[in-house]
């Protein structure tokens, strides 16, 4: 069963939310027939390479106090689920090329190498304060996601995945996807959002039962 989930990685509820949904899956006993991808979705277009505060990016954008009460809900849920959230290290930055290296590792690893880069970089910017927009740091996220850091480079250094990114996010307009993470079950059934545990099993197995194993 496909699964296409729409995420940025500086995106908290997508952390919290892949932490949950992995959680989920690792309960069902028939895990071995899905098959997770994911897709690029900018939270902040306009973002650039050169880091800027993220505190006031997130005010700006939705009013004062905003960032507190984040650091405050998101903070308690992470602990929870064993994620240690630092947002006094995260800044805004731009996440274009950290969504064509994950493009570039489904097409040249598959699958499995896609998720472990994608936790690898939720992790670099939400705990260890990365840039994500670095080369360097992207490249070293490859690396611990078991992938050939300097091909990553290489690959870094052209405009390559741009179009892939860009049909990410066509995609996700044309399934009026206006917030992530979005979890897109077959490409017929939304679970929205970072849900807890249980929900995520009780929609999964309700998606299998609708469109069979071979969706």
């Amino acid at each position: 069963m496909r699964i296409d989930i729409w995420s940025d990685v500086v995106c908290p509820w997508c952390y919290l939310g892949k932490v949950r949904f992995e959680k989920a899956v690792a309960q069902l006993d028939w895990a071995d027939e899905i098959e997770v991808r994911w897709r690029a979705y900018l939270l902040d277009p306009t973002a650039t390479a050169e880091p800027k505060d993220l505190a006031s990016a997130i005010e700006r954008k939705y009013g004062p106090g905003a960032f507190d009460g984040m650091v405050k809900r998101l903070g308690a849920l992470g602990a929870a689920e064993g994620i240690e959230y630092r947002f006094d290290l995260a800044q805004r930055v731009s996440t274009l090329d950290a969504h064509r290296l994950l493009a570039w590792a489904w097409e040249c690893a598959g699958a499995e190498a896609q998720g472990r880069l994608k936790g690898r970089l939720l992790r670099a910017y939400f705990e260890d304060g990365a840039n994500v927009a670095s080369h360097d740091t992207l490249a070293g996220a490859a690396a611990d996601a078991g992938l050939d850091a300097d091909a990553a480079l290489a690959m870094l250094a052209t405009r390559d995945y741009r179009e892939e990114v860009a049909s990410d996010l066509d995609a996700a307009v044309e399934r009026e996807l206006t917030g992530v993470p979005a979890f897109v079950v077959a490409d017929r059934f939304l679970i929205p959002g970072a849900q807890e545990v249980e929900t995520f099993t009780l929609m999964l197995e309700r998606a299998r039962q609708r469109f069979g194993a071979d969706a």
